[in-house]
C-alpha cells in the first residue's frame, strides 16, 4: 500500500487576530495623522509694511516715426517714363524722383509758343500802322487813327492772352516731372516705369530721418494720467540699451473708433532706427514715497493683516494701476503685517506665518 502523506501541521490560531489588530492600528494612526495635519493652520507669506520710493509707470508699445513725412502724388495723370530713385535713397530738395510721358504736353507748349509768336508779329504790325497814321497827322481821318489805336490795343491784349497760355502750358509741363519738395530719405516707392498713374495715388513718401520720435496710443482709461513733459524710458526692439525721452504732445481728443489717445515721445539724444520699429515706452506717471502691497493681496477692496495668528480683513484704498504692486493711500500703516496672497482666506481665520 502506498504511504499516506503526513497531516499538515496546525498553524497557530493567534496569527490572524494579531494581523487584523496591527492593520487596525495602522489605519487608526493614519486617520489620526491626517486629522491632525488637517487641523494645523495654513501657512501664509507675510510682508511688513515699510514706506519706500515708488515709481508709477505706464507701459505702452509704440513705433519709430519721422517728425516730418511728405506723401508725393502726381499732379497729372499719365504714363510713367522714368523713375530716378529707390527706397532708402537720400535726396536733396528739388531732386527729380520720376518723369511722366510729357510728349503731348510738350506739343501743347510748342503750339502755345507759336501762337504767341504770331500774336507778337500782329502786335508789331498794329503798332506800325498806328505809328504811321499818327505821324500823318491831319492827313488821316480821326476815325482811321482811332481804328489803328483800337487794333493796337487788341493786338496787345492778344499777346498778353497768348503769353498766359504759354505760361500755363509751361506750368503743366513742369508737373510731368516729380521733384522732392524737401530734403529727406525716400521711405516708399510705389511706382515703376510704364505704369499709368493718377492724381490720387501716393507714389513716393519722403521723411527726415535725422530727427525721429515714438508715436503711440494710450488707452482712454489713462488719458487723464499722461501729460507733456513726463519722462519716458524707451527700449527699442532688438536693443538692450535703454534710452530716455520726454512726452512731447498729447492729442486733445480720444479717437472714437479705437478709444486711444495719440501720444508723441521725443528722444533726448538722436537715434538711428528704421521707421516702424517697435518701441516699448515706460512713461513715468508718478514718483513718491508710499506703502505698496502685491496685487494678489487685495480682495474686494481689502487686504488681510496677520494679527495674533489670525487674518484680519482690513479695508484699504489703492491706486488701481496695471502693475504687480499697488500704492496704498489709506487703510494701512507702517509695521502692519500684510498677507501677500488673499486667495481662500476669510476674516478671523487662524494662520501660521511661513518661517515661524
Amino acid at each position: 500500500m502506498p504511504e499516506l502523506a503526513p497531516p499538515p501541521e496546525d498553524r497557530p490560531r493567534w496569527r490572524r487576530p494579531v494581523v487584523l489588530a496591527v492593520a487596525a492600528l495602522l489605519c487608526l494612526g493614519l486617520a489620526l495623522w491626517w486629522q491632525l495635519r488637517a487641523a494645523r493652520p495654513p501657512l501664509v507669506a507675510v510682508e511688513t509694511m515699510t514706506p519706500g520710493p515708488v515709481t508709477r509707470v505706464l507701459a505702452v508699445n509704440g513705433k519709430i516715426a519721422p517728425r516730418a513725412r511728405v506723401a508725393i502724388r502726381a499732379a497729372v495723370g499719365d504714363v510713367v517714363q522714368d523713375v530716378e530713385v529707390e527706397a532708402g535713397d537720400v535726396v536733396p530738395a528739388g531732386a527729380v524722383l520720376a518723369r511722366l510721358d510729357l510728349r503731348h504736353q510738350a506739343a501743347v507748349l510748342r503750339q502755345a509758343e507759336a501762337a504767341l509768336a504770331q500774336a507778337v508779329i500782329l502786335q508789331a504790325q498794329a503798332a506800325a500802322d498806328f505809328g504811321r497814321n499818327r505821324d500823318l497827322g491831319a492827313q488821316v481821318a480821326q476815325v482811321t487813327l482811332d481804328d489803328a489805336r483800337r487794333s493796337l490795343a487788341g493786338a496787345a491784349q492778344e499777346v498778353a492772352g497768348r503769353a498766359a497760355l504759354r505760361d500755363q502750358a509751361r506750368v503743366v509741363l513742369d508737373r510731368y516731372t516729380l521733384r522732392a519738395p524737401v530734403a529727406g530719405t525716400v521711405l516708399t516707392r510705389a511706382v515703376d516705369p510704364g505704369q499709368r498713374v493718377d492724381t490720387a495715388t501716393t507714389l513716393f513718401t519722403l521723411a527726415d530721418l535725422a530727427r525721429l520720435r515714438v508715436e503711440t496710443d494710450v488707452d482712454e482709461t489713462y488719458a487723464l494720467q499722461i501729460a507733456p513733459g513726463q519722462r519716458v524710458r524707451l527700449l527699442l526692439l532688438g536693443s538692450a540699451e535703454t534710452r530716455m525721452g520726454t512726452v512731447e504732445t498729447v492729442a486733445p481728443r480720444v479717437d472714437p473708433d479705437t478709444g486711444g489717445l495719440a501720444v508723441k515721445i521725443g528722444f533726448d539724444a538722436p537715434v538711428r532706427a528704421p521707421v516702424g520699429l517697435t518701441v516699448t515706452a515706460n512713461v513715468v506717471i508718478d514718483s513718491r514715497t508710499a506703502l505698496t502691497v502685491p496685487r494678489t493681496a487685495l480682495t474686494g477692496g481689502a487686504v488681510f493683516v496677520l494679527r495674533a495668528g489670525r487674518a484680519v480683513a482690513t479695508p484699504v484704498r489703492v491706486i488701481d494701476w496695471p502693475a504687480e504692486r499697488l500704492i496704498v493711500t489709506a487703510g494701512l500703516a507702517p509695521g502692519d503685517r500684510v498677507i501677500t496672497d488673499s486667495t481662500g482666506l476669510h476674516d478671523g481665520q487662524i494662520l501660521r506665518e511661513e518661517g515661524k
